[in-house]
């Protein structure tokens, strides 16, 4: 296809088909994004590999990125995976370009993807996946959860500021002193106010305060 001989189209391929990606796993968009983020990345990699193993490779290769992406949102939750995930991901886009100008244009649309991926948070519904295990559901007294230490009870409704980032989970200060807390599947960037939504014991649930 002569519209693939056109070096910068892989910062429109890939840049797409990252966002709608990663679109899919932040937002609930029903499968739609996935489905087209696919069909961008299917396309990319189709127009450059010729063989059929290689083609298969590689897209498994970018897709294991995408899946150390998510794993560090649902378990690790220290960016550690996700950056290697975006690594495994650029590498997997850049390899198979038929130039070395052609695979900046595809590295930088993997790159322009993922960050843009972020703006479907202010206009669709948040996924859920991005929460700790079940502590939405054991926040409440009426579920039985009774036995609030009265110390870290104090703390509802109190307003105080993170000590590092939460992603969800980290350090926040209130009152002079630090506590663990978790956002609601919110990434809460260090030094940002927050108000201390629920308390159940020890597990202390934020919110930003905008």
């Amino acid at each position: 296809m002569e519209l693939f001989n056109i070096e910068w189209i892989g910062i429109v391929i890939t840049g797409l088909g990252t966002l709608f990606l990663l679109g899919e796993i932040l937002v609930n968009a029903r499968g739609i994004f996935g489905l087209l983020g696919i069909g961008f990345m299917t396309v990319y990699f189709g127009a450059y590999v010729v063989e059929t193993s290689s083609f298969i490779i590689m897209l498994i290769l970018y897709f294991v990125g995408l899946l150390l992406i998510i794993v560090d949102g649902k378990v690790v939750n220290d960016g550690t995976l996700a950056t290697l995930g975006l690594g495994i991901m650029l590498v997997a886009v850049a390899l198979v370009a038929p130039s070395f100008t052609a695979g900046l244009y595809a590295v930088l649309g993997v790159i322009i993807g993922t960050a843009g991926s972020f703006l479907f948070l202010k206009v669709f519904k948040r996924r859920n996946m991005w929460t700790k295990l079940a502590l939405k559901d054991q926040l409440t007294s009426e579920a039985g959860y009774n036995s609030m230490n009265m110390a870290y009870q104090e703390l509802l409704n109190q307003e105080g500021i993170t000590r590092t980032d939460l992603r969800p989970v980290g350090v926040i200060n209130v009152n002079g002193k630090d506590f663990s807390a978790v956002s609601n599947g919110q990434w809460i960037e260090k030094n940002s106010k927050i108000r201390v939504k629920q308390v159940d014991g020890t597990k202390i649930l934020v919110e930003k305060v905008y």
